[in-house]
């Protein structure tokens, strides 16, 4: 009899698209090096444009979202790999076209898959999943350009997602004064229990729009909303700082002037994970596992991260898309 397991499944219907829990077997599941029993995944906001059948992330349906995975290998046909060991899967096509980490099960190619620090459990890997590693290669985009906390406050938009959260808890662990930017006044308080100096309300980020430069504020930023925030934002960055960029929520173009880049000297720094060399990617999740994983870690979790099962999936994605999350959300499989 094949082995079969648990799989979250959306599939195209003639009244839309139809979200269920099936039994999928092994054989199902794409070509492949390395076989992961699936402890726990994460949502973010990709696996919610997946699962609301959009073709910008997913082309094909029926399908199984996720982009992030955290289990142990079961079976591998690369040396590298051996059956029992902890690993973290994420980015690339995982979760986009081929089969993701919202199952009990997944197959890839070994070059996606990276050994998961010995400090990180599947849970605590996943509730910095994908967001977390963005927000983490945020950060550490900004220390590369010599961003440092005497220099002045950092700016995080879009502060109440999993990306920025995690941002504000990093760099408040860093030694930064972080000012926090979110639309949902009712989580100022959180925002200020994970780090936040002071909150500022998202409105007051776009004023000012026609003007080729604003007062410099903000010693660095890090954006994960995009469109006109990120415009106006690098207005307000003082001389010689850095914007590290990672998302698009509020749009996917920026229209500002040339004027703080010529005037003030400021940078835009592009952030992916997706496509990052796998070898990078391993040295980032060992930076978190051994340098980031500060004391107050589960403190910050247990503020921050909701965990769920396989049959909340539905809803918790719908708060996703329609932004009406807080922090992270783990999923345990």
């Amino acid at each position: 009899m094949a082995e079969t397991f648990r799989a979250f499944w959306v599939e195209e219907t003639s009244d839309g698209f139809r979200h269920s829990v099936i039994e999928r077997a092994l054989d199902d599941l794409p070509p492949g090096d390395v076989v992961v029993n699936v402890e726990c995944s994460s949502i973010n906001y990709k696996d919610a444009l997946s699962a609301s059948g959009n073709r910008g992330v997913t082309r094909n349906f029926p399908h199984t979202p996720g982009i992030d995975a955290a289990g142990t290998v079961v079976s591998s046909t690369d040396p590298h790999f051996q059956p029992g060991d902890p690993v973290i899967v994420m980015g690339y096509d995982l979760g986009m076209n081929t089969a993701g980490g919202f199952a009990e099960k997944i197959r890839v190619p070994a070059g996606w898959v990276i050994h998961r620090p010995q400090r990180l459990s599947a849970e605590d890997a996943m509730v910095f999943g994908t967001a977390g590693f963005t927000a983490a290669m945020s950060v550490d985009t900004l220390l590369q350009v010599g961003i440092a906390p005497e220099q002045g406050p950092v700016l995080v938009t879009g502060a109440t997602g999993g990306v920025g959260i995690i941002a504000i808890w990093l760099l408040r662990n860093m030694g930064f004064e972080v000012v926090a930017s979110t639309g949902k006044s009712n989580q100022d308080d959180l925002l200020k229990h994970v780090g936040a100096s002071s909150i500022v309300d998202r409105e007051t980020l776009v004023e000012g729009q026609k003007r080729p430069m604003n007062k410099p504020q903000w010693a660095a930023a890090v954006d994960t909303v995009g469109g006109p925030v990120l415009s106006n934002v690098l207005k307000s960055i003082q001389y010689g700082g850095s914007v590290a960029c990672c998302g698009m929520v509020a749009g996917t173009e920026i229209n500002t002037s040339i004027f703080p880049f010529i005037l003030r000297g400021i940078n835009l720094l592009g952030v992916d994970s997706v496509e990052l060399p796998l070898d990078v990617k391993q040295d980032i999740w060992e930076m978190i596992g051994k340098h980031w994983m500060y004391p107050d870690f589960n403190h910050f979790k247990d503020s921050t991260t909701r965990v769920i099962g396989m049959d909340s999936l539905s809803e918790c994605l719908q708060m996703v898309l329609e932004g009406q999350h807080c922090g992270r959300f783990v999923v345990r499989l």
